[in-house]
């Protein structure tokens, strides 16, 4: 038998191959980082709109969470200046603004002033003084009116002594004499301003009262002045109801429709008043017109040169719409909103604003006739509502 012949091999290349087999190492499995940096790697625009369309699900969710209605007591309503009314459809005025002065009520006013040259004795009465109907404010002398309380004193005395003696006694002529005589003499005294009756003195001396209640505006006199017949001594304005007159372009003015309505406003003052006259004559130089309104000056907070705001209803009104005050409107979220009653509850409801007349907002959408919404203290509302969703926000 032959002997097998096997391939020579050197040893160091066994030893290489050794060493090799040796050294290779397992592939490696991957760690729970590496597999959670992969998945954070970018996995395409698919991805991306998913997380996206999530996070704005979410946002939705939590603002419908957030915007929850708010329950308050009439009480709480009450001391929160909060007020609520019913909409209902109604034509819009845009008002008219005017400058505007006050003046006196001519038919509340009155010129005190003697009828006979007198001098003045004494002073019952001072400028500013509010006076009643009656009350004494000026005692003045007179030659004149001593004559003439002199001349009624006898007529008088005369008068009643025939009417006792009756028809009877005396003739008839005699009795007519003695009555004519005490009716001249009683005419002449009032003409002078004086009672129609002798008051038993003949001195000359008499005193101006107050034909009514009122306001003593006008003091012109010192004492021991001699003063003329029909010189004023005061001005006695009854206050309690004045005039302001606007100025409106002629234009406007027409549109003013008498007894209508205006507001006065002078400061933080806002008084009710009505249209008495519109001046039938246009001023050549400024092209203007009055309108006067008469005001009841309740708590005496007008006074005769004070300049006003005034706002007037032009009229012609348009159709019936629903509107808010524009106050009652807020903007929450991006959205316009109205506070509206629900069940006891008021929440915010998205609207559509339309026009603004005045200081009203029309809604063209998002309300109806009937509901009751928020038209006084909507941002003390909102105020709250913010503050209760911060408090949860803190609490998760």
């Amino acid at each position: 038998m032959s002997p097998k012949k096997y391939p020579f091999i050197p040893a160091g290349a066994v030893l290489v191959l050794s060493l090799a087999g040796c050294g290779a190492e397992p592939a490696a499995t991957p760690s729970p980082q590496a597999v959670a940096a992969d998945s954070s790697a970018p996995r395409g625009e698919d991805a991306e709109h998913a997380e996206e369309a999530g996070q704005e699900e979410a946002g939705h969710d939590e603002a419908e969470e957030g915007a929850k209605p708010v329950r308050m007591d009439a009480a709480a309503l009450e001391a929160a200046g909060i007020r609520l009314a019913t909409l209902d459809a109604r034509s819009l005025n845009e008002p008219l603004q005017a400058p505007g002065e006050v003046v006196d009520n001519a038919y509340g006013t009155t010129l005190i002033t003697p009828r006979v040259e007198a001098l003045v004795v004494r002073r019952h009465a001072k400028l500013g003084d509010e006076v009643a109907a009656g009350a004494p404010l000026v005692t003045l002398s007179s030659v004149e009116v001593a004559q003439a309380q002199g001349a009624l004193a006898i007529a008088e005395q005369d008068w009643r002594r025939v009417q006792s003696l009756g028809r009877e006694a005396v003739s008839g002529r005699r009795y007519q004499e003695a009555q004519v005589t005490v009716e001249q003499a009683r005419a002449t005294a009032r003409a002078y301003g004086l009672p129609g009756t002798a008051t038993g003195r003949s001195n000359g001396e008499f005193t101006l009262t107050a034909p009514h209640a009122g306001r003593l505006t006008e003091d012109a006199f010192v004492i021991g002045e001699r003063i003329e017949p029909g010189r004023t001594l005061f001005r006695l304005v009854d206050e309690a109801v004045v005039w302001v007159d606007a100025t409106l372009p002629a234009e406007q003015a027409r549109r003013i429709a008498i007894d209508g309505t205006a507001q006065v406003v002078l400061g933080q003052v806002r008084l009710p008043g009505k249209v008495v006259q519109r001046a039938h004559r246009t001023s050549e130089n400024t092209r203007t017109a009055l309108v006067r309104i008469e005001v009841a000056n309740d708590g005496d907070r007008l006074h005769g040169g004070d300049y006003v705001e005034v706002y007037l209803d032009a009229g012609g009104g348009s159709d019936p719409q629903l509107a808010v005050p524009t106050a009652a409107l807020l903007q929450l979220e991006g959205e316009n909103v109205v506070f509206k009653e629900t069940d006891g509850a008021l929440a915010p409801v998205a609207v559509r604003p339309g026009p603004v007349v005045g200081d009203q907002t029309v809604i063209a959408d998002g309300l109806a006739i009937g509901d009751r919404v928020v038209v006084e203290g909507a941002y003390v509302l909102k105020a709250q509502m913010l503050k209760a969703q911060l408090g949860e926000g803190d609490a998760h």
